[in-house]
């Protein structure tokens, strides 16, 4: 491995991936925080803090901070996960001391002056107004608010329009204040990259950072559940899933070769099958996210009002199936998608920069390529079949937006993905 890891004595960690043959760095802070470290009075204030980092410091304007990473290239952004904010860049190899800079001057200095929270306030309901638009992404957050009702880790990442109106500005200050702490952060660095140097401009700039732990987060009890939404739609957009595995369940990859088994990719059972055996939806795909303390499996259909009631049954019987026999060659095609993929993203500095920091944020360590293709490599059909009745075990989670009176009832569904 290229990989070196530092510790200052605050508890931030500086992690470098070196990669020869390139002449930039992508170069960020992760901070072990999001969606999920919020109350529900202030839902959003995660993502609202992400939008006010960059919007003025003590020494820097808006414009400043976006003319001084343009005046050499590069390239500033930002985003919230529900388990994580990133805060990254993206520069040539010797302009990292002022893309560090930047990134710490905006973690520690901001100011969040109170016409610029005003006016990105608006942005933001923009933002989730446009989300509202888009029913093939809001139908996710549907999903995972079923998935998991009453909970931080069912709310959406943008909060909502009610939320974001009311939230005053200190709800930032104090947000910021009580999770962004140096043992929940990591300084991840990967391209053309000087460990030792980045350690010792690192140490030098995140001075004011917290020292101490950061709080825990609530844990995730997955319930499932049914949410349905008539809309004037061409298309009904349905969401089916259960709940999935965490990042460190022992069967966390044997479940994403089941995603990419069921939905993954073009030779996957239900593109082959519902797709173009019988062409009822364009788009169809399964997926395992994985969170700190559980996760959720689920399969995305878009589909018409005519053809919904062939789709659910058909959706429901390849759910079923993908437990049992496995056609010849089918695991070695999934297995191969995951490991060009993985091997694909090594060819990248940012897909490099950010896994390191996930890596040490979940589980406290780095991790070769190496193990993780060994981890793919051992995934046989025992181990699928295990996922698949590990899945059905637990009760649905149906989300459906559009013309959704021909979906069938909630119970049906059920009663058929537990046959």
């Amino acid at each position: 491995m290229t990989v070196r890891i530092t510790t200052l004595p605050g508890g931030l960690r500086i992690a470098t991936d070196r990669m020869e043959g390139v002449a930039t760095v992508s170069l960020g802070v992760y901070v072990d925080a999001g969606a999920r470290n919020e109350p529900a009075a202030i839902n959003g204030v995660a993502h609202f803090l992400e939008h006010m980092a960059f919007k003025g410091t003590e020494r820097r304007s808006a414009r400043a901070i976006a003319e001084e990473i343009e005046a050499v290239g590069g390239h500033l952004n930002a985003y919230t996960a529900r388990e994580q904010t990133a805060y990254y860049a993206k520069v040539l190899k010797d302009d990292v001391p002022l893309g560090l800079d930047i990134l710490a001057d905006i973690l520690q200095h901001s100011t969040f002056d109170p016409a610029e929270f005003d006016r990105e306030r608006q942005v933001i309901l923009q933002e989730i107004g446009q989300a509202e638009d888009t029913p093939d992404d809001i139908v996710f957050d549907h999903f995972q608010a079923t998935a998991y009702p009453g909970q931080a880790m069912g709310r959406p990442v943008l909060g909502t329009v009610e939320t974001v109106s009311e939230l005053p500005r200190r709800a930032l200050v104090d947000y910021m204040r009580g999770h962004y702490h140096a043992p929940a952060m990591v300084v991840s660095a990967a391209g053309a990259i000087d460990h030792d140097q980045l350690v010792d401009m690192a140490a030098r700039a995140f001075t004011a950072i917290p020292s101490e732990p950061a709080p825990g987060v609530e844990p995730g009890q997955y319930a499932g559940g049914d949410f349905r939404e008539e809309r004037d739609l061409e298309q009904i957009h349905l969401v089916v899933g259960f709940p999935g595995v965490s990042y460190t369940d022992p069967d966390h990859h044997a479940m994403q070769v089941l995603a990419t088994l069921l939905g993954g990719g073009m030779s996957s059972r239900l593109f082959q099958e519902i797709r173009e055996k019988r062409g009822l939806v364009y788009s169809i795909y399964a997926f395992s996210s994985s969170f700190h303390d559980g996760g959720i499996f689920g399969v995305y259909a878009g589909t018409g009002e005519r053809e919904v009631k062939e789709l659910v049954p058909v959706l429901c019987d390849e759910v079923l199936a993908i437990g049992g026999r496995l056609e010849p060659g089918e695991l070695a095609r999934a297995k191969a998608q995951l490991r060009a993929s993985l091997l694909m993203s090594r060819e990248s500095t940012s897909n490099r920069a950010e896994s390191l920091a996930h890596q040490l944020l979940v589980h406290g360590r780095a991790i070769s390529t190496e193990e993780t293709l060994a981890r793919l490599d051992a995934v046989d059909a025992d181990s699928v079949a295990r996922v698949a009745s590990r899945l059905r075990a637990g009760r649905p989670t149906v989300a459906a937006m559009g013309p959704i009176g021909a979906v069938e009832p909630f119970e049906r569904i059920a009663d058929r993905l537990a046959a």
